[in-house]
């Protein structure tokens, strides 16, 4: 399975680029909006079609090829050493990342029933969030410090 893992981590680590990527997009776009959402008076059902789609569609299937192929990685012989800080402060960034996919799911059923109590104001606040946590984890994996 090692051997494998090694002839396939170029393939791997592409795959994993593009899925956090795709990812991140969804991340960055999704509380955006949940910014207008919020403010729309009223409400509108467009903003629940493109919220469940974006977040059904492509965020769910991107989180988990980024989970697979980064296991894949972390997996793969010789490409991460554990006893330096950069894996673990990347570690923390992404399942920080993984909380903050899941808290935006359920803001988008709290829309979904119209029990939405976070304002616009608050969904920009939280939209910084995915920022703070790919530079930590961009520093953390190209630094290795």
């Amino acid at each position: 399975m090692t051997d494998l893992l090694i002839s396939l981590y170029p393939w791997t680590k592409a795959f994993h680029v593009i899925a956090v990527i795709a990812w991140m997009a969804g991340l960055f776009y999704l509380p955006r909006l949940f910014v207008y959402h919020a403010e729309a008076s009223p409400p509108e059902e467009l903003f629940r079609t493109m919220e469940r789609r974006l977040l059904r569609a492509i965020m769910n299937p991107a989180m988990i090829a980024t989970w697979i192929f980064g296991l894949c990685l972390v997996f793969t012989p010789g490409i991460v050493d554990w006893s330096q800080v950069w894996p673990w402060t990347k570690a923390v960034a992404v399942l920080a990342m993984t909380w903050f996919h899941h808290w935006l799911g359920k803001r988008r059923k709290d829309f979904e029933k119209g029990t939405n109590s976070v304002t616009g104001r608050q969904f920009r606040m939280m939209n910084e969030l995915p920022t703070l946590l790919m530079i930590v984890i961009v520093i953390s994996v190209i630094v290795r410090f």
